[in-house]
């Protein structure tokens, strides 16, 4: 019998706000609040809650025969605890299942292993306990 495991690349970036050269020393608050909620918000309806349900649905239908991995950057599960923890509650229902696998990378989905070994095994640390704290492993 052949199997196939899906395999999902989950990230989504902070946005920045426009910050001129008029700001330095006055404004440091760097991250667009309103773009970055209203993203993940937009997105968690459109797209990753429902793909969840649809993802649960295969594995109730088939069991231990269907199979899914998730990388989930560190900067996406924070923005979906920030703005859509409806978002952890679905994957959190998906690892009960024992059918989906949670991956380990660096936290913030960088190229860090280019530059620095120390940084990305840092980087992937943080991530695997980040993993660990919200699905129980990594």
């Amino acid at each position: 019998m052949r199997s196939i495991c899906f395999y999902f690349q989950v990230h989504q970036p902070f946005r920045l706000n426009t910050y001129r050269f008029f700001d330095m020393g006055s404004n440091h608050y760097y991250f667009n609040e309103y773009q970055n909620q209203y993203i993940v918000k937009r997105i968690a309806e459109k797209c990753y809650l429902p793909m969840n349900e649809l993802i649960l649905k295969l594995i109730k239908k088939n069991g231990t025969q269907f199979r899914v991995s998730y990388s989930i950057s560190g900067m996406a599960l924070d923005q979906f605890e920030f703005y859509a923890p409806e978002v952890i509650k679905s994957f959190k229902k998906l690892a009960t299942t024992g059918c989906v696998e949670f991956l380990a990378e660096t936290y913030a989905h960088s190229l860090a292993s280019l530059i620095s070994k120390n940084e990305f095994e840092k980087q992937v640390e943080k991530h695997r306990q980040k993993i660990e704290s919200l699905f129980g492993g990594a």
